[in-house]
Parts: structure tokens; sequence; C-alpha cells
């Protein structure tokens, strides 16, 4: 143990590494013995809880100063987030032809907050950071308010949508536990530091095992309606990338902050829509979560290595304009290796 480090901080830190293939392999147990996977389907919501409670042990006050600092960007990210993904779901599903349910399924994840995972792919991809970090949180405490209204615009007329009940769903496994982790980190602060490097651990373990519960439930959809349904998730993740890069050119904003509004918008808190799906709708409807969970992380990873070669924009050394999303604090922002690998943050997430 030559660098100071306990056995289980080196696991959770392996863990955060191989976060999209400990996924995929929740994806691939869940198909080859749904059964017992299936099992697990009642504690998601249970388990998301722990997830963003993780999310709110990682959070200080400075991750919403940004908001005063740079309101602009800090706006238009959010505003991008609850615009783009809500309504290419929807478009993408219209056009596919897509079921109730897994319309319902597309739009939730659509209409879901930034998944935390999005923060580590932005610190990879030598993007804006501060501005990652503060986008999820802010999009995550609005969440209660935007998702059950989106979900009710854009699917009621595919299923029934009882939106206070998601709202208040919301509140439970989403507002408070973020609420108690931040207020935790406030309270006791040294506590929370020693438990900082776990946190990749139980978060992963959650969404890993998310994933799981839901792809057991529906083994027989996904094999049934698979192809179909991965097109749709693949197409929806690529337009969130691509639409969240151009809205933030479009903005004027700086290389590093389109590189984290790319990631922002692409990379949803899939956690999140399962949870509701499961709770509110039908087990198929928790699907396209599932499955978004699994490939964002592999289409972030991806990204991330391509920008990554590109080098870091000059950008966020030599700008930072008062107006535009860039920042001097493009570089890795300190404490984003300790937040939550899932999306979901977790992930998602």
């Amino acid at each position: 143990m030559t660098d100071g480090t306990s056995p289980i901080a080196r696991l959770a830190a392996a863990v955060g590494r191989w976060f999209a293939l400990l996924v995929l392999l929740g994806a691939i147990v869940g198909l080859l013995i749904p059964g017992p996977a299936a099992t697990l389907a009642p504690w998601v919501p249970l388990l998301l809880g722990v997830i963003m409670f993780g999310m709110g042990l990682t959070l200080r006050g400075r991750d919403f100063a940004l908001v005063a600092k740079r309101p602009y960007a800090v706006i238009i990210g959010v505003i991008a987030q609850f615009v783009i993904m809500p309504l290419t779901a929807w478009l993408i599903g219209t056009l596919l032809g897509l079921p109730p349910e897994l319309m319902v399924g597309m739009v939730l994840v659509g209409a879901a907050p930034g998944g935390t995972a999005s923060n580590v792919i932005v610190y990879l991809a030598k993007g804006d950071v501060a501005l990652s970090v503060t986008m999820t949180s802010v999009s995550t405490l609005l969440s209660p308010l935007f998702t059950p209204l989106l979900v009710l615009w854009l699917a009621g007329s595919a299923l029934p949508v009882d939106a206070g009940g998601l709202l208040l769903s919301i509140v439970q496994v989403v507002l408070v536990p973020v609420v108690a982790g931040l207020l935790l980190r406030a309270l006791a602060g040294r506590f929370v530091e020693r438990l900082l490097p776990l946190l990749p651990l139980v978060s992963v373990t959650g969404i890993v095992l998310v994933v799981a519960a839901v792809v057991g439930a529906n083994s027989s959809a996904v094999l049934g309606s698979g192809l179909l349904l991965v097109l749709a998730v693949v197409l929806h993740n690529s337009a969130g990338l691509a639409l969240g890069y151009l809205a933030a050119r479009l903005a004027g904003f700086t290389e590093s902050a389109r590189r984290a509004v790319s990631v922002e918008i692409g990379m949803q808190n899939s956690g999140l829509a399962a949870s509701l799906a499961t709770v509110h709708f039908t087990p198929l409807a928790a699907l396209p979560a599932a499955l978004f969970s699994v490939w964002h992380n592999i289409s972030g990873a991806l990204i991330a290595t391509y920008w990554a070669r590109k080098g870091a924009p000059r950008e966020t050394v030599d700008t930072a304009s008062s107006g535009e999303g860039g920042s001097k604090s493009g570089s890795p922002d300190s404490g984003v290796d300790t937040r939550p690998a899932g999306d979901d943050g977790p992930a998602e997430h």
C-alpha cells in the first residue's frame, strides 16, 4: 500500500474507471438470469435515493456560485437541457413508431436532469468542468418541476400521466437525498471527506443493480424489440451530444464550454428515469432508461477520448469572456474524481 490509500479506496477507484463495462455486464446478467435480477425491481427507488444522497455529499456551495458569476452560460445550458432531450425523445419515438410504453420511457429519459457521470466525462474531455458540475446540480434541483410537466406534455397522449405523483417521487428520491447529503457535507465536512473516495463504489454498484433489475424484468421485450429500441437510444444520445454542442456554439460559448454543454445534454440521469418508470408506469417503460444507461457511458467515453486527443482548447486558458460560457477554470476542477460515477448519476447518471 505504497500510495497510502486503503484497499477499499483503490477498489472504488477501479470500479469508477470500469463503470461502463460494469453497467454492460449488469445488463447481460439481467438477460441471462432474468428471474433473480427482476426481484431487485422493487428496490430501484431506494437504490436511486442512495445514489442521489452520494451526489449530495459531493456538492459544495461553490458548485452553485457559478450561477451568479456566469448566469448566461448556466441558464442557456439548463434551458437547452430541458428542451433538446425531451423534444428529440418524442420525435425519435414518433418517427420509429415505438409502442406507448417505450415512448413514455424515452420521454422520461429526455425529461430527466443531467447525470453525474457527465462531470467525469467533461473532465476527461478537457472541457469546462465548473460549468458541467453546476449544470448537473441546477438541473437536478429543477427536475421536480420540469420533469413531470414535460412528461405530461409529451407523453400524456400515449399513457395516463400522474404529474403530481411524479413530482412527489422526484422529491422523495432526488431532492430530499441530495439536500440531505449537501447538509451533511456542510455540518460534518471532515467526516464526509473520509467517505468521498468510497462513493464511486456505492454509486456504480447501485446503477449496475438498477440496470440488471430493469433488463431482467423485461428480458423478453429486450429480445423482441431490442434492435429498434437500441437504435432509438443511440439516436437520442447522439442528437443530444450534437445539438448540445451546436446550441453552445450558437450561444457564443468557448470550445471548453461547448464540450461541457454537449456532454451534459447528451448524458442523462437514466437511473431516475428507470425509477419513475418502474413506480408510475409499466416495467417495459423503464427499458429505454436501462439501455440509455449502458450506451451513454460508452459514447461518453468515446467522445472524451476524441476530445482529449485534440487537446485542451486554448480558450480554457486564454479566454474568460464575461458573457459566454468560457472559463479560466476549464482545467480539471478539484473534487471531480470523487463524485459518484453513476448517473444517475451515476450513473446514471
